[in-house]
């Protein structure tokens, strides 16, 4: 799989670090995305309603409306109205919308020509490409690409170079094809019901020219971009700008009520600037204008019926989950998107509008490390879109070996599910013959027939080194060993996450030491692993069946008023955030609330009143060792727990540099894979830089979750460690 570019990874993580940047002087971001997500879902539920009512408002204001069942029809339409027009040309400014139905091409097709106004969507057109990014259409072209496009084309008098140069060339000629225009076309990004408003948030201004210049404005929208009032608009202008490239505020933000009151301009008389007597016109009344608008049903309405898809319809097309996304980062949205649209919020859209065939193509580019969660304005749940079309994926296999397979594996899914993903679903499994047979199962692991054979069957690729099973688990190693805390003040349960349990058993123990150090008495007990495995491969049903037994495993020690401590943060975000659609509302809120990653809890317990304080854990022995470089688990930051971390090991008095990456590419199973190896390497570079910098390359490498830390192992030349290693007291 090939990366896109430098100027992808470099334009996202632009636009990432703006949005930090304007987020964080806005003080009530989180209150703004709570606005904007219930207007989204208040103005789903009353679609219906709210069409009959825009239908209305528009055609009380002198326009035309139509519902468009899909592609086919909206193009028909369309066309009908061009040819009514006797149109030659017709001006777009950027919408996704017209992507999706391929109207330039239907238009063409009949003769007209069609030009966008758009800098980069024009560049595409001119290069004949789709686009690569929702916000930003020519994202994967350099300024350099660009200026040999363009002189190669158009051949002008003086070679292109600047991008002023680019841009001047650009808006004089664009500005001539828009006066000679018969008809301009708009999308929008949200049409309020109450008034026909159309709102089109925009960088260049193109979009409010290709609106009012001709005298006949086509808008083409999705049934989801409709909201109730003009008020709702409020929390979105917010909200897009910043969420998208990073800006407080858009350049352009145009609010139309078509036909509008605009005059008809007339270039062809230089002293009359607009054409017609328009004294006292109002909304409606200026007979020279022309407005349709024409709304996208296209398989959205039956999306609206799909519980687990419905979210997608929430989406205001900001990008920001793709700018967030480290796979994206790297491949762009040719790769990481399907007929339309790309990254992240890419799955639900192609998988309600063209079918799943077509999201199969991408899904598993989502890794699910759920670092868009946050970044998305809506707060629309994107990895769970992604693993429901997963498991969709899954079960439409077709198979006549169903009774062989539920033989076979401990798992609730279909007999065609590919073997791959149903090696790594069954990763507990796996593990615990692992672990039993240790260390033989290691050194047949390691043979490089053993590799040959795993990389050609299930696809796990033999470069990547493989987990080293421990025959002493964590729990075998408690229970034999027993708590060593003579008069406890309080008891917590230490939850045996898969990995800890049967491979870093080290960081259990250091765990485990540090909380007796703090005065708590530890529980192992004996549950299975939270799910996560199945989860990440889209078997939900199974994941389900793990949620439910972990549950019961640790209800009663709920019952007695412990603490659910967790080492692994993946783990915790599955306490925290999957269990929520995996278990009934009163158990996923008990377990969630009772819940602590294990920094913060040690953090807490050396806080408390009448304790030993943190003078019982470990402090930097030198100024060496208090140089420590850290690295997050996604989930870890998502769940917002990583300032845990980093605030136990400053109290403590280490010196801490945090790494800024998305990701680090490995994303569990996903870097063990054959067909991602390399694209889980090149996401890991900007990490890599960044812990072998002068500032940092001689830093102790401190990281939180299992993949982080195979990854890290792979590469860099020193180890890395658990936080919790570092901080917990050496063995007695």
């Amino acid at each position: 799989m090939e990366s896109e570019g430098a100027a992808v990874a470099e334009n996202t993580r632009g636009f990432n670090q703006g949005r930090y940047d304007s987020v964080a002087d806005l003080a009530a971001y989180e209150e703004l995305k709570s606005e904007a997500r219930e207007i989204k879902e208040d103005a789903i539920e009353r679609l219906p309603e709210l069409l009959d009512l825009l239908e209305e408002t528009v055609e009380e204001n002198g326009g035309t409306v139509y519902l468009a069942d899909d592609a086919a029809d909206a193009n028909r339409y369309i066309r009908e109205v061009v040819a009514e027009k006797d149109a030659e040309r017709l001006v777009k400014s950027k919408s996704m919308t017209t992507e999706e139905i391929e109207v330039n091409e239907a238009l063409e097709a009949d003769g007209v020509e069609v030009v966008e106004t758009d800098l980069g969507e024009w560049v595409l057109q001119v290069a004949d490409e789709a686009p690569s990014h929702i916000v930003a259409p020519a994202i994967h072209k350099s300024r350099a690409e660009i200026a040999e496009l363009f002189n190669e084309v158009f051949d002008p008098d003086e070679e292109l170079e600047t991008a002023e140069e680019l841009t001047k060339f650009a808006r004089d000629r664009l500005g001539e094809l828009i006066e000679g225009a018969d008809v301009g076309m708009t999308g929008a990004n949200f049409i309020t019901a109450d008034s026909g408003t159309i709102a089109l948030v925009t960088s260049e201004g193109n979009a409010r020219k290709s609106a009012v210049v001709p005298d006949t404005h086509i808008a083409v929208a999705g049934v989801e971009k409709v909201i109730p009032r003009v008020e709702d608009l409020s929390p979105f202008v917010e909200l897009i700008g910043r969420s998208g490239t990073g800006q407080d505020i858009t350049s352009y933000i145009s609010l139309l009520t078509p036909p509008g009151t605009s005059p008809v301009p007339d270039f062809e008389d230089g002293g009359a600037a607009l054409a017609g007597d328009h004294e006292g016109i109002g909304a409606g009344d200026n007979p020279d204008r022309e407005f349709h608008l024409v709304l996208i049903d296209n398989g959205r309405l039956a999306m609206r019926q799909d519980e687990d898809l419905k979210e997608t319809l929430y989406c205001i097309r900001c990008s920001a989950c793709s700018n967030s996304c480290g796979n994206f980062q790297s491949v762009g949205g040719h790769v990481f998107g399907g007929e339309t649209y790309s990254g992240g919020i890419a799955t639900g859209w192609e998988a309600g509008i063209e079918g799943l065939d077509v999201a199969s193509e991408f899904n598993d580019l989502c890794t699910s490390c759920s670092r868009c969660v946050n970044a998305c304005p809506v707060k629309i749940d994107i990895p769970w879109i992604n693993t429901v079309v997963r498991d969709r994926i899954n079960r439409q296999a077709d198979s006549n070996a169903d009774w062989l397979v539920e033989g076979l594996v401990p798992d609730e899914e279909p007999g065609g599910m590919d073997v791959q993903k149903r090696l790594f679903g069954n990763f507990e499994t796996f593990a615990g013959l692992g672990s039993a047979l240790a260390p033989v199962s290691n050194w047949l692991a390691d043979l490089s027939v053993s590799r040959r054979v795993m990389e050609r069957v299930f696809g796990v690729d033999r470069r990547r080194e493989l987990p080293t099973f421990q025959r002493m688990t964590l729990k075998k190693w408690y229970d034999d060993r027993g708590p060593k805390v003579s008069a406890p003040r309080t008891q917590v349960v230490l939850y045996p996450d898969l990995y800890t349990n049967t491979m870093q058993v080290e960081r259990g123990k250091a765990a485990v030491r540090a909380l007796e150090a703090l005065g708590a008495e530890v529980v192992i007990p004996d549950v299975r692993s939270t799910g996560r495995a199945p989860l990440s491969q889209g078997m939900i049903a199974t994941a389900r069946e793990h949620a439910e037994d972990v549950y019961s495993g640790l209800a009663l020690h709920l019952d007695a008023d412990r603490d659910v401590v967790v080492i692994e943060p993946s783990d915790l975000a599955m306490f925290k955030s999957e269990y929520g659609k995996l278990l009934p509302e009163q158990s996923f809120r008990r377990l969630s609330e009772n819940s602590y990653d294990v920094m913060e809890y040690l953090l807490e317990l050396a806080s408390e009143d009448g304790g030993p304080g943190l003078e019982v854990l470990r402090s930097p022995a030198d100024d060496r060792s208090r140089e420590v470089a850290y690295h997050p688990n996604c989930q870890q930051r998502t769940i917002r727990k990583a300032e845990f971390t980093v605030a136990l090991l400053e109290e403590l008095g280490y010196d801490v540099v945090t790494s800024d990456v998305e990701c680090c590419g490995m994303a569990g199973s996903f870097g063990y894979k054959t067909e991602y190896y390399e694209l889980s390497m090149d996401v890991g570079e900007t990490l890599k830089d960044q812990f072998t910098a002068a500032d940092t390359r001689r830093r102790t490498v401190v990281d939180s979750g299992t993949s982080c830390h195979k990854q890290l192992e792979s590469l860099l030349p020193r180890e890395s460690r658990h936080a919790v290693e570092v901080v917990a007291p050496d063995p007695q």
